[in-house]
């Protein structure tokens, strides 16, 4: 049975790992699950990271890693970030209570040794507060 691309649920533990003025390193784990009712394993990741319909940064992840069925799993990534882009959405991000995160890529996936390329695409809106106080 061929293997479905995976589920994106979350992104945690955001960190910033080097500042620049053209680009910051950032660390993060991106958060999936496996819909499939096998296991299968993962071994490479390449996709494209957008906020609000602009370019923010490329993830590209080659590990080899087994995910079990009907599981889900965090991928700790590192991304650059093009600085000039952000601050291009800087104010849309501060001015708004949400964004709009769309990840775009493929996946390579694979059980007994027979990988395939699988793509996924996500669209999704997430709340940002740059500015949490704790009570609402």
């Amino acid at each position: 049975m061929k293997p479905q691309g995976f589920d994106y649920r979350d992104v945690k533990n955001i960190r910033v790992e080097k500042l620049g003025f053209d680009r910051t390193l950032l660390s993060l784990e991106l958060v999936y699950f496996n819909p499939n009712n096998f296991g299968v394993n993962l071994k490479h990741v390449d996709c494209d990271v957008y906020i609000d319909h602009s370019f923010l940064g490329r993830f590209v992840l080659d590990t080899l890693m087994h995910i079990d069925r009907k599981a889900e799993f965090s991928l700790p990534s590192r991304m650059e970030v093009d600085m000039k882009s952000m601050f291009k959405n800087a104010f849309n991000v501060l001015i708004s209570s949400d964004v709009l995160v769309s990840v775009k890529g493929n996946t390579r996936v694979g059980k007994a040794g027979i990988f395939i390329n699988v793509p996924f695409n996500y669209e999704g809106r997430h709340k940002v507060d740059l500015f949490n106080q704790g009570t609402h």
